[in-house]
């Protein structure tokens, strides 16, 4: 299988994540199920089916963040510089509308873009690959075609 790239913070998330529902969720639930069948018939008993159905769910969340952790390659940015590769924090400015953006690039599992986490399989991400500081890049979006000019990169 293909290792999967990370930032260290991206990482520590996920085991904090991986922590929490191993240490907390997973007892917790296991408690909850345990009373639930106290109560009786299980076959009308909605309390055992719902903590039954998040017990499934938190079990998926494991085995996929364990998956995730023992493929992951981490990749520390403030090691890399020059033009734009994982990691880096990118300045942008929307050729159209003057807007400026900043963006990290990163790997799929740490991705949000609300935070400024840029998924690498991204069409924008993967337009901004190994450009440098002034160049321009069109970017086929879902939303139409965007020109961006890169204002800044920096790698922390």
């Amino acid at each position: 299988m293909d290792k999967i790239p990370m930032t260290p913070a991206g990482h520590a998330a996920l085991e904090t994540e991986l922590k929490q529902l191993k240490t907390v969720e997973r007892p917790a639930i296991i408690k909850a199920i345990a009373e639930a069948r106290e109560h009786g018939d299980l076959s009308e008993n909605a309390e055992y089916h719902s903590a039954r159905e998040k017990q499934s769910f938190i079990e998926g969340r494991v085995k996929e963040l364990e998956g995730v952790l023992s493929l992951a390659d981490v990749i520390d940015p403030s090691k890399l510089s020059g033009a734009i590769k994982f990691g880096a924090r990118v300045t942008l400015v929307d050729e159209d509308t003057e807007e400026e953006k900043t963006w990290q690039i990163v790997g799929e599992y740490e991705a949000n873009i609300e935070k400024g986490l840029l998924n690498i399989k991204s069409p924008i991400a993967r337009a901004l690959i190994g450009k440098e500081e002034g160049d321009s890049v069109e970017v086929r979006t879902p939303g139409g075609e965007r020109s961006y000019e890169v204002v800044s990169i920096a790698y922390s």
